[in-house]
């Protein structure tokens, strides 16, 4: 049973190729490709799928067949929102690699969307008032025993926090590291407001055994022993502004059950940041419970 051609006005009729190959008119290629004429002229524009042949008099483009499973994958590949960019880079590599590059870019979708739904929820719970922000984070206390900590200080602004956090543990850590290692989670202090309007300032801790630090020549300082009330944060939480809602979360607890705080605000960092995915616990938000 033959197929139907597409002849509507400007796709031209169908075509034979210098081999007795049968090519495909743009309508036609585009219905069986899954796509619409706009669209293949916009892939075409952009060289993802350019056509076979162009007739010189009338100007008809034309595709083989077998360009089909391309086509298809574009509408496939843009049925996951991938940009034209990233579709090119898909189409110009080997299977098992083109495949990576689609893990990778989902990998990335899900990180946005877990990043995008904390900060639904922080706008969620600011502009209603903190309502309902005492179901969102599971409060706890513990105690923290007296700590010899390497540190780093300055002020920043929220933007500026990554790349303060990060290289500054980094470089501590390499201190630490000829005084007998990390001997905690590492941990920041906010000795100050952190905004759009304020820079802190912003302390990075790195514990140490005193045992085994013979004087150590980094700027330290012993951070004493308390109590803490602190909740857990996944990485997708981690960022701001929704990180915020679980410092509100943990001072409407202290308020609630009249503890008064004892020292500024903190992230306590205990795993692997670069290793965690969106939804693992990675940083504890915590502030020292007085009396």
């Amino acid at each position: 049973m033959s197929e139907e051609l597409d002849l509507a006005p400007g796709a031209g009729p169908s075509l034979t190729g210098v081999e007795g190959e049968r090519l495909l008119t743009t309508g036609e290629f585009a219905r069986r490709g899954l796509l619409s004429a706009k669209a293949l002229r916009l892939y075409d524009r952009q060289g993802l799928l350019p056509p076979d042949r162009i007739d010189p008099v009338s100007g008809y483009r034309y595709y083989r067949p077998e360009r089909l499973a391309t086509a298809r994958l574009i509408v496939r590949l843009r049925g996951l929102d991938m940009p034209l960019a990233t579709v090119a880079e898909v189409l110009a590599l080997p299977g098992p690699a083109a495949a990576g590059r689609i893990a990778a870019y989902w990998a990335a979708v899900e990180r946005r969307t877990a990043s995008q739904r904390a900060l639904a929820d922080h706008l969620r719970v600011q502009l209603s008032g903190l309502e309902g922000i005492e179901d969102m984070y599971r409060i706890e206390q513990r105690e923290v025993p007296e700590q010899l900590v390497l540190t780093e200080r300055r002020r920043a602004r929220p933007q500026e926090l990554p790349e303060f956090i990060g290289g500054a543990t980094a470089r501590l850590a390499g201190l630490a590291a000829g005084l007998g290692g990390v001997a905690g989670a590492p941990f920041v202090v906010y000795h100050g407001q952190v905004d759009e309007d304020n820079d802190g300032p912003v302390e990075v801790c790195v514990p140490v055994d005193p045992a085994r630090a013979a004087g150590p020549t980094a700027p330290h300082r012993v951070e004493p022993a308390h109590r803490e009330a602190y909740t857990t944060l996944t990485k997708a939480q981690v960022e701001y502004p929704q990180i915020l809602s679980a410092y509100d979360a943990v001072c409407e607890w202290l308020e609630a059950h009249g503890a008064a705080r004892s020292g500024p605000g903190r992230e306590v960092y205990f795993t692997d940041w670069d290793a965690a995915g969106p939804a693992d616990p990675v940083c504890d938000i915590a502030f020292p419970v007085g009396g």
